[in-house]
């Protein structure tokens, strides 16, 4: 059992450059194994207000970065879609959502704010190529984010094309093994 006291449990979560943490990473940190005993500790820092639980096993700082949650509530994920085209100015629509890819498809609120997850095969899902990883946040490119939404949704409209790397989308083509998207894509590079 570890000894480690309620100060240095705080201090720890608060020296590291996460912002967002499992039951699990706060265990691996401080090196506790005991976790009812974890559990009220943290269960003390979030009554105090030092610590919020936005979801049962996520404990985040009162700052934290809202893109390192999307990728810490369902993994594995990445930020994808609409929030990464809108950012880009590849789509112009304003969306207040944080939209991501995952295992699984669901959209969940945390303190005002959705987190929005479309399902995507797991093979890709998993290849890294085309995502970028900051931190605790990993985030499609544009281009990559442009594939994601065509594979999920066939008739998606897009405002402007001219901002995203031609070539990159073709070495990222591979990556969904779809002749289907393949054609749509040229169809679409083609005429814009």
């Amino acid at each position: 059992m570890n000894s480690f006291r309620n100060s240095d449990l705080i201090l720890s979560v608060f020296s590291d450059t996460r912002t967002v943490f499992s039951l699990n990473d706060i265990a691996m940190l401080i090196g506790e194994s005991d976790f009812k005993k974890l559990n009220e500790r943290l269960n003390y820092y979030v009554r105090k207000g030092k610590l919020l639980r936005p979801r049962k096993g996520i404990y985040v700082k009162p700052n934290y970065n809202p893109e390192e949650l999307a990728c810490t509530l369902y993994t594995p994920s990445y930020i994808s879609l609409e929030y990464v085209l809108q950012k880009a100015g590849v789509v112009f629509q304003y969306d207040e959502r944080i939209t991501a890819v995952s295992y699984l498809s669901r959209s969940i609120d945390v303190e005002g704010r959705t987190y929005s997850y479309r399902k995507i095969k797991g093979e890709i899902l998993i290849v890294t190529q085309g995502i970028n990883q900051t931190g605790n946040v990993n985030i499609a490119t544009p281009e990559r984010a442009f594939l994601d939404i065509l594979y999920l949704d066939a008739t998606y409209y897009f405002d402007n094309l001219n901002s995203l790397d031609k070539n990159l989308i073709t070495k990222l083509l591979p990556v969904y093994n779809s002749k289907i998207l393949t054609a749509r894509v040229k169809k679409l590079l083609a005429n814009g």
